[in-house]
């Protein structure tokens, strides 16, 4: 806003820094951040227009704080015009824009996918000519919205795009957080100040002069602003008198009324355009004065065509003002250059129209810019919403819908609203309780707790603990914030007999809810009792149970006894998970992860869990965090889930989880135990054991025994490891009820033949054979067979078992487990046959162990190898282990590369590649860089053993 003309005064600095922002042959990003009235908008558009000079083409898109909620609304600015003129998107990228942006349905992407195809449209759009993209006010963007900018910033080096965001300094915003350079805009200086005051106002008193100076503090906008609003300077005293007056007001609020006396002076019909306008987010003029005009593509507050005309609603179309030349007179208007729209001279302006508007004029402006977005359902939704002071069921229905469809795009916090206003505009007392209860289940896989409680009191008020919709906040609470499954089930179970015995006044969704609640907190109970009484209620209520609750009651339960047939149902499922809502999705993940099907699930988990997390049902996006690391567990990525696990500890604590914390440890100190590490492996199962046994989750206690077995195990400890083991089932049978039962299979039987309990390791194997285990799941096939081999009667049957292991069709999912089988089956044959006989067993084992870092089984392996009188290599049990980066690595520095040139070549810090090497040479058993090509050169040449 400083700028004189074509100049601007005092940021010399600034532009020379956008000058070689725009010059750079390298995309990037660039956020400038200031206070309102800086500049900002004057430094962008300065860019804008140095940009198109240099030959871009420049995409201009503006935050709205009326749109700061709708998922995705700004991006959808960026894209438009690019998605009407890049026709040859690939159909993944194509796809994921018809998702984000409601065009049909379909998987919701992540952020990263979502990400991906920006990138690719971006590189596709800018095959031409470079793409500048210009974002002001990037402090309203919407928080999916800011996301992808951030993940777009990062990624843009080496391509023709570059991004340039102006965000104010005293609202947060995700750009606060994406990690991109900044450029500060600092008020100017005092001389630049006058200088800037004395070019605009020539004939302004010297003591006017001084006072404005002296009130604005540098601020650009206040400088061009004030005087004008106390008039001429020869009016002396009562100039002054009004400054004074305002000295105690805030800059942003004294521009505000200053900007507000012109409005008021303006006709009852302008000013009816304008706050139609406001309201419906119509953004701040991008060619401000001096910035210069050229043929950017203008999008978001300054689409449209010339001519001013209102439009009808798609998804980013806005309404254009019209006949406003009134306002461009009084300095609240500009027009775009590019365009011919009308646009606000700056956000307060917008501001302004909209605090001075009364509560009926805003009503009846947000009823008629519902009807112009009328086939949009989210923007109708959102004008409905500010539009309906009484009850009408329709507008509730309207925002039903739409809470509905932002759900299923991952914008559960914008749904919880809607659903709450629908509740407000409700004509009935059961339709405000229903649409509250609603509002409160999607708050509380929202991670909202305490809001899901609040809204149920809201909806029933006082007296109402044993409603269904108090029963289901209350239990959601208790359960995932305190792990309390005693009390919880008989307060859930009992909602659900008094329905079934007083015929369900509720609606079946509700009765469903409770339903899934009670089997989610047998399923943490982990007790045979709990489980029992919750089948029996399943049972009594017959007909009123849907087939989806039935599945997870059989799944979550008890698969060996109730879990027949399940497997084809969810394998069905899985090929159907678009347009679900994201709790549904993690209800089959978690039954898919019973019976060892996960691994179907997880590229679905990973396409919506950021998005989940960042705004929508954040307490499913914890259980899908735990369902990927659990499937990286299980296929032998352990860094990763260590990661995930990390992760996943993280949020829980930060959302006051405690049962998912816990539950986290929980997998992490198993993920411990394996890798050998046993001084955080005992801490973590200690810390997890603590605090579920007297709360009575049998879930995480068993989870807690098995970290306990699997750390004994590693460390050779096999009575420690018969006793953890025990402690989940007894010898020869499975505990019902008891989920790990089945997956200590192997656990109880190593550790019972290693303490001389050959008898009960026989035991155990024959009653998981006899217990239809191999019908159940793949693994629990592998690991059955595993057992018989393990403890065969006879040299034919332990061959005839292994076989059946080592060439079940699922056995290389789970890589940890047969490596266990055939260390097993090697050093039995081992003893039998010879030595000889017995490294096609023990290699493989070794390979696998090292790879994964199982630390304990490695050494083990190593000795039975040595035993045999071989002596690892390199090639069998180091290279194997190195990363596909490092392996990249170690090739690079074997041909002589330097750390800085290896770095660059793979975009890493020389100290990220000198602590890579660090880890590299004692994985191949070497100390020296000489040695290097000499171990990779042999390796690769070799068989892995010398005898």
């Amino acid at each position: 806003m400083e700028s004189i003309g074509m100049a601007m005064v005092g940021r010399e600095a600034e532009q020379a820094e956008l000058a070689a922002f725009v010059k750079a042959a390298a995309g990037q990003a660039l956020i400038l951040r200031g206070e309102t009235g800086v500049g900002k908008s004057s430094l962008l558009a300065h860019a804008a227009a140095a940009a198109e000079q240099e030959g871009h083409a420049v995409i201009r898109a503006a935050g709205v704080e009326a749109e700061s909620e709708l998922p995705y609304a700004g991006l959808h600015q960026f894209l438009h015009p690019l998605l009407a003129d890049v026709a040859d998107l690939d159909d993944g990228s194509q796809s994921a824009f018809d998702a984000v942006f409601g065009r049909a349905e379909g998987i919701p992407p992540s952020v990263m996918a979502l990400g991906i195809a920006v990138l690719s449209l971006l590189s596709q759009a800018a095959a031409r000519r470079p793409l500048l993209l210009v974002l002001d006010d990037g402090q309203w963007f919407d928080d999916s919205s800011a996301d992808i900018c951030g993940f777009v910033g990062r990624r843009l080096a080496g391509s023709p795009v570059k991004l340039l965001v102006g965000v104010r300094t005293d609202i947060g915003s995700r750009f606060d957080t994406a990690a991109l350079p900044e450029l500060p805009v600092a008020a100017l200086s005092e001389q630049d100040a006058e200088s800037l005051l004395i070019q605009r106002f020539p004939t302004l008193g010297k003591q006017v002069r001084a006072m404005v100076l002296e009130q604005a503090q540098g601020n650009p906008l206040a400088l061009l602003e004030l005087p004008a609003h106390l008039g001429a300077a020869t009016q002396g005293e009562p100039l002054l008198e009004s400054l004074v007056g305002e000295l105690g007001m805030p800059l942003p609020r004294r521009l505000q009324r200053l900007y507000g006396a012109r409005i008021e002076a303006l006709s009852q019909v302008m000013r009816e355009e304008l706050l139609m306008g406001a309201l419906d987010g119509v953004g701040t003029g991008h060619g401000s004065r001096g910035a210069g005009t050229g043929s950017s593509i203008g999008i978001g507050g300054s689409t449209g065509a010339s001519t001013g005309a209102s439009t009808g609603a798609g998804p980013g179309a806005r309404y254009r003002m019209r006949a406003a030349d009134e306002a461009v007179a009084a300095g609240l208007l500009e027009i775009e250059p590019a365009t011919g729209d009308f646009a606000f001279r700056h956000p307060l302006v917008r501001s302004a129209v909209v605090q001075m508007a009364t509560p009926n004029q805003r009503r009846a402006a947000h009823q008629a810019l519902a009807q112009v977005h009328r086939e949009n359902l989210e923007r109708r939704a959102t004008h409905l919403a500010a539009a309906t002071v009484d009850p009408d069921e329709e507008v509730a229905d309207i925002l039903e819908a739409a809470a509905e469809s932002a759900t299923k795009r991952g914008g559960a916090l914008a749904a919880v609203a809607w659903l709450t206003r629908a509740a407000e505009l409700s004509e009935e007392h059961t339709g405000r309780s229903r649409r509250l209860a609603d509002a409160a289940f999607v708050a509380g896989h929202a991670a909202r707790l305490g809001q899901a409680h609040r809204l149920v009191q809201s909806g029933l008020g006082p007296g109402s603990a044993d409603a269904p919709a108090s029963v289901l906040a209350s239990a959601y609470q208790a359960l995932y914030q305190d792990g309390d499954v005693l009390s919880t089930h008989r307060q859930v179970a009992s909602a659900i007999d008094r329905l079934r015995q007083s015929g369900p006044a509720e609606s079946d969704e509700v009765l469903t809810r409770l339903v899934n609640l009670l089997l989610a907190i047998s399923q943490y109970a982990g007790e045979r009792t709990a489980w029992e009484r919750t089948h029996g209620l399943l049972a009594d209520l017959g007909d009123l149970i849907t087939e989806r609750s039935r599945l997870y009651g059989n799944t979550w339960s008890d698969v060996i006894r109730h879990g027949a047939g399940s497997a084809e149902v969810i394998e069905q499922a899985a090929a159907k998970l678009a347009g679900q809502e994201p709790w549904e999705v993690t209800r089959l993940a978690v039954a898919a992860y019973h019976l060892d099907l996960l691994s179907g699930f997880r590229p679905y988990l990973r396409g919506i869990v950021d998005r989940e997390l960042e705004t929508g049902a954040v307490a499913s996006g914890m259980v899908m965090l735990h369902l990927i690391m659990l499937d990286q567990m299980a296929v032998g990525e352990w860094d990763g889930a260590q990661d995930t696990g990390r992760r996943v500890l993280d949020l829980a604590v930060e959302h006051g989880h405690e049962l998912f914390a816990n539950q986290s440890r929980a997998y992490l100190a198993q993920l411990a135990a394996l890798r050998g590490q046993l001084g955080p492996a005992r801490d973590l199962q200690a810390e997890v054991d603590a605090w579920a046994r007297p709360r009575g989750l049998g879930f995480l206690t068993q989870l807690a025994d098995s970290a306990g077995a699997t750390a004994a195990l590693s460390a050779g400890d096999y009575e420690s490891a018969y006793l953890y083991a025990i402690g989940i089932t007894p010898p020869g049978e499975f505990r019902p009820y008891a989920y790990q039962a089945s997956r200590t299979l192997l656990d109880l039987v190593e550790a019972a033949r290693h303490t001389g309990r050959a008898e009960q390791a026989r035991q155990h194997a024959l009653a998981a054979r006899d217990a239809g285990l191999p019908e159940v799941s793949p693994r629990l096939a592998l690991i059955t067979h595993g057992a018989l081999a393990m403890t065969a009667e006879s040299e034919k049957e332990a061959a005839e078992m292994f076989a059946l292991a080592e060439a079940h069709p699922d056995a290389a999912r789970f890589p940890f487990e047969l490596a266990r089988i055939r260390l097993a089956h090697g050093i039995r044959v081992r003893h039998v046959e010879g030595r000889a006989a017995a490294r096609q067993y023990l290699v493989p084992a070794a390979e696998a162990f090292e790879r994964l870092g199982a630390a304990g089984w490695t050494e083990r392996a190593r000795a039975e190898l040595r035993a045999t009188g071989a002596v690892p290599r390199a090639s069998m049990l180091n290279l194997a282990s190195l990363t596909w980066q490092e392996r990249r690595i170690a090739d690079l520095a074997a041909s002589g590369l330097t750390n800085k040139e290896i770095g660059k070549r793979m975009h890493l810090s020389p100290r990220t590649v000198s602590s890579h090497l660090y880890r590299i040479f004692p994985k191949l058993g070497i100390t020296t860089r000489a040695a290097l090509r000499d171990a990779l050169s042999r390796t690769e040449g070799e068989e892995g053993l010398e005898s």
